[in-house]
């Protein structure tokens, strides 16, 4: 029997704008997220190494986002902190199925500032800034029961709603050196481009699929 063949355009229109500003178009694509996704449109899978070049990944919460990179907190003690820590690179996935697309970031990690960890830590609900501080992350627990007994104390500690930040609790910016949209399209025909840094601007290039 012969093959059969399928007969569609496939030329003709994009599922990316012709954009120059990859920011804005994150932008743009995480509030249409905002809309259309369940949970957590903000969730990203966080990729990192270490010094030897051992990858782990994880999924955390992008919090903040602008020119200068992209946002997430954690416990710096904790697997993730370490390893950026002793390599200050990594790699971000963004993926929102309900719109068939995908962000991909690449870059250099930095520490946030004091003072944007202490505004982001005073935002938190009270219970999650007690966990915070109670947590020992990535490190083995004995039971349930020690955790939320040590919350409990941490509660009678600090009665009211000032509880100081921890020093090991802060933030990363990832300042990336590529960013790449991707857009599911017809017959696996997916639209990609990649935005890589060039100076104080940047290079748009279009990616076979």
């Amino acid at each position: 029997m012969p093959d059969t063949v399928i007969s569609a355009p496939v030329s003709g229109t994009s599922g990316i704008p012709d954009v120059t500003d990859p920011f804005g178009l994150f932008k743009a694509w995480l509030e249409e997220a905002k809309a259309s996704e369940p949970n957590d449109p903000n969730a990203l899978a966080l990729a990192t190494s270490t010094a030897e070049g051992r990858p782990s990944v994880r999924m955390v919460l992008l919090k903040d986002f602008d020119a200068d990179g992209f946002v997430f907190y954690t416990n710096y003690e904790s697997r993730k902190g370490g390893e950026l820590q002793g390599n200050p690179h990594a790699a971000m996935l963004f993926h929102w199925k309900s719109l068939r697309r995908q962000v991909r970031v690449e870059g250099v990690v930095s520490p946030v500032s004091d003072a944007e960890a202490d505004a982001y830590f005073g935002s938190r609900a009270r219970i999650s800034r007690l966990g915070a501080i109670a947590s020992a992350q990535s490190r083995p627990l004995p039971s349930r029961d020690t955790l939320e007994h040590r919350v409990e104390e941490l509660d009678t500690q600090y009665p009211g709603d000032t509880i100081p930040r921890p020093a090991h609790w802060s933030g990363f910016r990832v300042t990336p050196e590529t960013i790449e949209f991707w857009q599911d399209m017809p017959f696996r025909l997916h639209d990609r481009r990649v935005f890589t840094r060039d100076g104080e601007g940047w290079r748009k290039t279009a990616l076979y699929p």
